[in-house]
């Protein structure tokens, strides 16, 4: 069977389902797409992971890490390897250097645990032949109205502002938002 290797490339706020958010998986040499929706809580596992955010508390995938860890287990590989009534299958390929296990998992829950094992992700050409979407381009999420008039309102803040409401943010595990604050005291770090 052939595999191929995934990247995480984003997520954005689901266009098919309200509440709902689209991972957006992508090959790595070649321009198909995979979208996969998925719960907020997970979304929010994976953004803070791709955002290199560090929350308070740890969140269930950050504990799960960190037990694996302690007892030796590594993450060697995600696996998605089946598609079914348009839900993904997944194996996590766990090892402890002693006995090598594969355990079923939500493709969400692995995809979390893949960041932060940084083990590789895969799926088979007949998954991404039936679930990808070719892109000649990079898509890019269209800005709605109102995180025009969020990004407006960071701009208008100075860094001691903008330092307090990202501390607030990640106190109150908002990582969304925290991101966003992150971005515009990146952007500003830039022009200095």
């Amino acid at each position: 069977m052939n595999k191929v290797f995934l990247n995480v490339l984003g997520i954005s706020y689901s266009q098919t389902q309200t509440g709902a958010y689209a991972l957006i998986l992508g090959e790595e040499n070649g321009n198909r797409r995979i979208p996969i929706i998925i719960g907020g809580f997970e979304a929010q596992a994976i953004a803070i992971q791709l955002e290199g955010l560090k929350p308070p508390r740890p969140l269930t995938h950050d504990l799960f890490f960190t037990f694996a860890t302690e007892y030796d287990i590594i993450l060697e590989t995600v696996y998605i390897f089946r598609l079914e009534e348009g839900i993904f299958y997944s194996k996590l390929v766990c090892n402890n250097g002693i006995r090598k296990v594969e355990l079923d998992a939500r493709t969400s829950d692995a995809i979390a645990l893949a960041l932060r094992f940084q083990c590789p992700i895969y799926t088979t050409e007949e998954i991404i032949e039936r679930a990808g979407v070719v892109f000649t381009h990079d898509p890019q999420p269209k800005s709605a109205k109102k995180n025009a008039r969020k990004e407006e309102v960071l701009r208008s803040k100075n860094m001691v502002e903008l330092e307090n409401l990202l501390n607030e943010a990640i106190r109150h595990e908002d990582y969304e938002r925290a991101s966003q604050i992150r971005d515009e005291i990146n952007r500003r770090g830039k022009k200095e």
